[in-house]
This record gives C-alpha cells, structure tokens and sequence, in this order.
C-alpha cells in the first residue's frame, strides 16, 4: 500500500514536471511570435494589440496542446494588474477635472448599453431574459487598450485622453458589478430593483471602502521601505491582494484596485519616494502592463475559433450592430447633459468615443465564466467571441485613420517646441530637487554640489527666456497660435483647479463660510467653462 502511494507520488511530481515544461515551451513560443508583431506591426502601421489577435488566430496548430484563454487567470491575475498600473499613472487632479464625463459613461452609460444590448438580441436572436441580459453586461464593456496605444502614437487633446483612461478604468469594475448581479438573479431566481440598488451600492461603496483601507495602510510601510525591490514587491502585493480582500468580503474587488491604485500612485509615489525608486516602480509596472496585454491579445485570437464563428456569423453581425446601436444611444445623449453640468464635450470627441467601442479580454473572461447550466451557453460565448474579433479587426485597423480624419491631433510646430522646453525646465528643476536632497543627507559635497546646479540652473534659465519670449509673441507672429493657446489656456485650468481645490478646503475646515466658498466657486466654474480644451 506504501509503496503504490510513493509510486503515486513520483507520477504526480513526474507530471508537474512536464506540464511546467510544457508552460515553459509555449511561453518561449508567444513571446517570439510578440516580438515578431511588434516589428510587423510597426512596418504596417496596424495596432499592436490587433496584430497580436490575427497572429494568434492560426497559432493552434503550431502547439502540442491547447491552450486558451483561462477567466480564473485573467480576472485574479492579469486584470488587477491592468487596472493597478492604470491606477498609479492616473493623476487625479486631470481626473476630478473630467470625472462628470467618466462617471455619465461608466455609470448610467454602461447600465443604459447592457439594456439596449439585451432587449435587441433578446428579440432579435429569440433569448430569454437572462442570457441576453449576460451577453448585454458583457459586450457594454470597452476595452480602450487599443485607443490609449493609439493615443501614444498620435497626439490627442489630454482632456480626451483623460476620459477614455478613466472610463476603462471604472468600466472594468462596473462590468464585473452587474455580471455579478445577473448571476445573483440566475441563481436565486429573483431579485427586486430595491434589493439590487442595496446590492449594488453595497458591492460598489464596499470596494471603495477596502481601496480606501489598504491603500492608505501602504503608505507609512513604502515610505519606509528604502529598497526599490521590496517596494516593487509591496505594490504587487497590494495589486492583487486587494482584488482578493475585496472578492473575500463580497464587494468589487476591482473597484478596490482601482481606488488603492489612485491612492498610492498620487499619495505614496509623490511623497519622499526617490527619483530612482520611482523610475523603477513605474518601469516595472509598464513592463507588467505590456507583458499582461501582450499575452491575454495573443490569447484571445487562440481561444478564437473560425469554423465556430462562420456557423454563428449572422447572430454575431446582429450582436454587433446591438452593441454599436447601445452606444449611439448612450454617448451621445448622455454627452449632451454635460454641456449643462460641466464643459461641453466637442462632437468630434463624441465620434471617437463612439468609434472607439473596442471588445477585448474581459469580455472574453466573462463569457468563459458563463453558468454551465445557462440556455446556449456555448453559443453566447461563440457570440461574444465573434464580437471581439471584429471590433478588434475592424475597428481597431481603422481608429489611427479615425483620429486623423476627425483632425484630433494638433501638434503645430510652435506646440513641440513648447513642450521641449518645458520638458528641459522639468527635468532640471528635478535635477536640482535631487542634488539638494543629496546634499542635506551628506552625499554630494558642497562645491560639488553648487557647480553641479549651476550647469542645471544655466539650462533652466535659457529655456525659461525662449518660453517668455513664445509666451509674449504677438499672435499674428507665431504660425499655429492654437497649440500655444492650448498651453497657456491648460495651465490655466490647472491654476483655477488648485483656486477650487483650497476653496473647499477652507470650508472643509471652517476657515471660510459656506456662502462666501459658494460664489467664489461658482465664477471659478464660469471662468473654468470659457477655456477652450486642452
């Protein structure tokens, strides 16, 4: 009996040895076939992201076994550090500015597409009630991987790029939200519209709350932590374990990433963290972000299988005209509220954000996490699969021509020459933060030290002049005023912002009265209108 146990044992050790092999073979293989779409797809000028699908979908027959797209890996795993790095790279100042758009789209947007989606296939494909409402959760999701990648490339007004952040980042958690709530109401059978508010605030205010905790509970142990490799270590560990804590205690696991990702990326890397440490931290969190994109991208267009989706091709053309339907009739209504509440968002923005409803991985993950008792389940996933395929394709290929031809991207002579002197004047000024915190922890000597900032302080004095000169140029003179006026008009909206931000801060602590606060804010807000956007 002992020595069938040991025997036992050995096979099972024998057979963990060879399926790492195996991980260890098809990783090596994914990552020669990244390499090879990245030197593609910068030679014809297609997304990255896009070009990984299409290689994926014949890669199948080059692999011993199967592999797929796993939705335990991508929503423990892969999707908190997405959304952790989206976090800690997103300023909340910009954020607070744009949060009215955000919070329309990824709020009452997403809710408002899943019901569209839902009652158009449920009539137009004969579903029930709940596996349309599933398949409307899931294809309401906008994956804006494609556009942020975009947007690197070609230059978009930043008050543009601000809401499509945002909204990817807090449409991920409110997607996993309402698939969470269809599932109670499959489950049980039943749930009132004041039981699923409850529920829904519950689960949302939850995972604030948990963010909010754990993300200020890391601070005080990464302002102590002088190693960069065991600060890297501290925020992977608050990336997934707050995913983890929040799905423990029943609440958005992925809105709590979101909020301790703001939390440490505005609060903890702001503070005394050292240039280097942060250079590190954010490197590291780039490459984490990348390897995680290029992977679940190559996936996707694995799991994806052709003969399937030519069987299911006509529903998956009604899924898609659903979905694109749903967002018509959510971004622009919803956009035309703003212009009463806060700055009107321009049209051409409206046609972005439209055309830039991109499917990707979480929608997959959903899928794949379908009930197995559901009604045709493997025809709604085979759906939602088709769907992201075509968006990835088609409108992926096209989103660079979008942009351009909407004329997006205004980036004059003038504007470039802007920003590279602001950027000398930032990094010098960083340089010189950084000597003179060398100096007072007694590294750098200090003829050392008053030599080394004189050499800054010459380059931040001639990019100061030649700004002076730009900024005090008549306008007739200087070809593409525009870009200079975006600039001019950016660091004005930055400067009213901090005016808001210490109005209700004074309020907060009742230094001034709630009357005198209230007009004062009200023609800031007047002022904040008149600015063109940046």
């Amino acid at each position: 009996m002992r020595r069938e146990s040991i025997s036992q044992v050995k096979l099972t050790f024998q057979n963990v040895i060879v399926d790492v092999t195996e991980l260890v073979k098809v990783s090596i293989i994914l990552l020669l076939l990244a390499t090879g779409v990245a030197l593609l797809s910068r030679r014809l000028r297609i997304p990255y992201v896009t070009g990984l699908v299409l290689a994926g979908l014949p890669i199948t027959e080059l692999l011993s076994r199967p592999i797929g797209l796993n939705p335990t890996l991508v929503l423990n795993l892969f999707l908190p550090i997405l959304i952790f790095e989206a976090g800690i790279n997103t300023d909340v100042s910009r954020l607070r500015s744009t949060f009215k758009p955000i919070a329309l789209l990824a709020g009452p947007g997403a809710v408002l597409s899943s019901g569209i989606i839902a009652v158009l296939l449920k009539f137009g494909l004969g579903l029930s009630w709940i596996p349309a409402l599933f398949v409307g959760v899931i294809l309401a999701n906008t994956d804006t991987v494609s556009m942020i990648a975009v947007f690197k490339e070609i230059p978009v007004p930043s008050r543009l790029s601000t809401i499509v952040e945002g909204e990817t980042l807090f449409n991920d958690a409110a997607a996993l939200v309402s698939f969470n709530l269809v599932l109670q109401v499959y489950s049980t059978g039943s749930l009132t519209f004041l039981e699923g508010i409850q529920q829904l605030l519950f689960i949302s205010l939850g995972g604030c709350l948990v963010g909010l905790v754990l993300g200020y509970l890391c601070i005080p142990v990464f302002a102590r932590l002088d190693d960069p490799l065991s600060s890297l270590l501290l925020t992977v560990a608050v990336a997934l374990g707050t995913f983890q804590v929040g799905q423990f205690l029943g609440v958005s696991g992925a809105v709590a990433v979101v909020i301790a990702g703001l939390i440490f990326g505005n609060l903890g890397l702001s503070g005394n963290t050292s240039a280097s440490n942060r250079i590190t931290l954010l490197s590291f969190w780039e490459y984490a972000s990348f390897t995680v994109n290029t992977f679940i991208f190559l996936l996707i267009g694995v799991e994806i299988n052709l003969v399937t989706l030519w069987k299911t091709l006509p529903a998956i053309l009604l899924a898609v005209l659903a979905f694109q339907v749903g967002r018509v009739l959510t971004v622009y209504p919803l956009l035309a509220v703003v212009r009463w509440i806060d700055r009107p968002i321009p049209p051409r923005w409206q046609h972005l954000l439209f055309l830039g409803n991109i499917k990707g991985s979480l929608s997959m993950a959903l899928a794949l996490s379908l009930p197995t008792t559901l009604p045709r389940r493997e025809v709604l996933i085979a759906i939602v699969f088709g769907c992201v395929l075509v968006s990835l394709v088609g409108q992926g290929l096209s989103l660079p021509w979008v942009v351009k031809h909407l004329k997006l991207s205004k980036f004059s002579e003038v504007q470039q020459q802007v920003e590279e002197l602001q950027a000398q004047l930032m990094t010098g000024k960083a340089a010189q933060d950084e000597l003179d915190s060398l100096l007072k922890s007694g590294v750098l000597p200090k003829a050392v030290y008053e030599e080394m900032r004189s050499a800054y302080q010459v380059r931040i004095a001639g990019a100061e002049k030649t700004l002076r000169e730009l900024y005090n140029r008549r306008p007739d003179e200087v070809e593409g005023r525009s870009g200079k006026s975006s600039k001019l008009e950016a660091i004005r909206r930055r400067l009213l912002l901090a005016e808001k931000g210490a109005l209700n801060e004074a309020m907060r602590k009742r230094i001034l009265s709630e009357e005198i606060v209230r007009g004062r804010i009200q023609t800031l807000d007047e002022q904040l209108l008149k600015l063109e956007d940046d």
